[in-house]
């Protein structure tokens, strides 16, 4: 079967309209929402998701190598924040936490997972998936779950989310359309996410073809391909359409559509995760200040997992092209928004997911993406050390912020579901959070504070975290029995705060027993077994 006749099949295979209504509702419209009441004074919000990028990969906390003009100009005239913390250290339950507002105790997902069996290699075959819908997507929230774009809707918030989802596919109940967004485009599934030039994206509950086809991950060169002649990569993005530009068309989309209204825009970018790949002539910049460098190559195959997802001829320039590319994106949308007269009233927040990946396709040692923190195998993406959960995160409100503010409050993406409800004059539901209106409003004397961060994760032998003050207590290898906690003070600067030879627990038990006491007291069961920790946390601590 050739390309276009497989294209033809999977435009004909069901998609989740044809499936019953619990998997999807026909998407909301601009009548169910009434138009903007003149002195509807509340603020746009516009919440914008990098995927992966680290604490350290922006001018504004210290980059060098990668230039983000315009993300740094708005953080010079807004907050940017210092101990800001995502909810889990990687995807799938870092935006489910967020979208929640539950940290990795109480959240519903707290691994990646995905929707079908983890183990069938189909799902790495683009298409298998396009023909078979079951096979699209991670673990799903259940049906009625809250999120944030439920509560910013009944708040009388025109709702939409651009980019990767991440939990649910098309066969669940755990859509953007099915969890509060009147408007969706992008990739519902995180694997098809990160081929930055898939064959389509889902527009509300329909796909959108974008490509002819798709070269599935772990592709290596041609046979006797020179891998250091340009062309010889031609085949994985040569005449086809880069996805983070239909992204950025709809984001400018619906800013247009609803700048007459209050409206709650999330865009959440697959940049800058695994695999490199970037418009040509971002690369080209990288490539004359970077000079030559070896190309990306290594095993590559089709599986479970594939290896360095695709090889890459330029792999730090292209890097740094994907998040300058992005920056360039940020700046665009900023001059829009001043351009229909409503930047003044839109709060513009940029943060990420988790912190940096560590694999071939992700070269974020070199870039020292989590400076000051330590980031490479065991410290980043997948582990609860800083450089896997401390991230950036600058807030924008002209109206409100002061120019050039920094804050160095102990922060968590729980935090934003109190904030947006209390924006959106609307009721909180339950949530693990501390509404951080006052911080942006400028009333830092009216903020409260959390007593404690608590952090768990069933992956990688199984992780707990708790940040106190400035006292930082970490168990890895939970699932094996170990329940010997580290202690760090990380008010101390440097990346080597959480090394051996700074772990205090032996000099303050007192404060080890003080975060037992925080752990069990967070810890829940899931109802899924699969996000559960293998290991009695009521169990005596050492």
């Amino acid at each position: 079967m050739d390309r276009f006749s497989k294209l033809a099949l999977c435009a004909a295979m069901p998609s989740a309209a044809a499936m019953p209504a619990t998997a999807a509702a026909m998407p909301a419209t601009a009548a169910d929402n009434p138009a903007k009441n003149p002195e509807d004074n509340r603020p746009n919000v516009i919440f914008i998701l990098m995927d992966d990028a680290g604490y350290g990969d922006f001018g504004c906390y210290g980059q060098t190598l990668t230039e983000t003009p315009n993300i740094d100009s708005i953080a010079a005239r807004g907050i940017r924040f210092t101990d800001m913390y995502t909810a889990a250290s990687l995807s799938s339950p870092s935006r489910c936490c967020l979208l929640t507002g539950m940290h990795s105790g109480h959240s519903q997902v707290r691994d990646n997972k995905e929707g079908t069996d983890n183990n069938d290699p189909r799902i790495w075959d683009y298409d298998a998936v396009c023909m078979d819908p079951a096979l699209e997507g991670q673990a799903p929230m259940k049906e009625g779950t809250e999120t944030l774009g439920t509560v910013m809707q009944r708040a009388g918030y025109r709702t939409g989310m651009v980019g990767k989802w991440g939990i649910g596919g098309p066969t669940t109940a755990s859509t953007p359309w099915n969890m509060g967004f009147d408007f969706y485009y992008g990739c519902l599934c995180q694997r098809l996410a990160h081929n930055y030039y898939p064959l389509y994206m889902w527009r509300n509950d329909r796909k959108e073809y974008i490509n002819s086809e798709a070269v599935n991950p772990g592709t290596p060169l041609d046979k006797g391909a020179d891998p250091y002649d340009i062309h010889s990569y031609d085949k994985y993005s040569k005449g086809k359409v880069y996805a983070p530009d239909t992204m950025f068309e709809n984001v400018i989309g619906f800013v247009n559509d609803n700048s007459d209204r209050p409206f709650f825009l999330m865009w959440t970018t697959p940049i800058p995760h695994s695999p490199l790949q970037a418009p040509q002539e971002w690369v080209d910049r990288y490539v004359e200040k970077f000079g030559d460098e070896e190309p990306l190559q290594g095993e590559f195959h089709v599986g479970k997992s594939p290896h360095n997802y695709y090889p890459c001829r330029y792999p730090h320039a292209t890097f740094a092209a994907m998040i300058s590319y992005f920056d360039h994106q940020v700046g665009e949308l900023v001059r829009e928004l001043k351009r229909l007269g409503i930047y003044d009233n839109t709060i513009i927040i940029i943060t990420s997911d988790n912190g940096p990946a560590n694999n071939a396709a992700s070269p974020t040692v070199w870039f020292d993406s989590a400076r000051p923190f330590r980031c490479g195998k065991g410290w980043g993406k997948r582990t609860l050390r800083e450089g896997g959960i401390r991230m950036p995160f600058i807030a924008s409100w002209p109206a409100k912020i002061k120019e050039g503010s920094v804050n160095g409050r102990m922060s968590c993406f729980t935090d934003i579901m109190p904030t947006l409800c209390e924006i959106a004059g609307t009721e909180t539901p339950p949530t693990d959070g501390i509404s951080i209106l006052p911080l942006l409003s400028g009333d830092t004397d009216a903020q409260k504070e959390h007593e404690f961060l608590y952090w768990e994760y069933p992956g990688k032998g199984g992780m707990l975290a708790v940040r106190w003050g400035k006292w930082k207590g970490i168990v890895e290898n939970v699932n094996k029995g170990n329940r010997s906690m580290e202690l760090y003070d990380i008010s101390v600067p440097g990346r080597d705060i959480e090394t051996m030879d700074k772990n205090v627990a032996h000099l303050h038990p007192e404060i080890v027993e003080r975060m037992w006491r925080y752990v069990r007291e967070s810890h829940e069961l899931a109802e899924d077994p699969f996000f559960n920790l293998k290991a009695d946390l009521s169990e005596t601590a050492e």
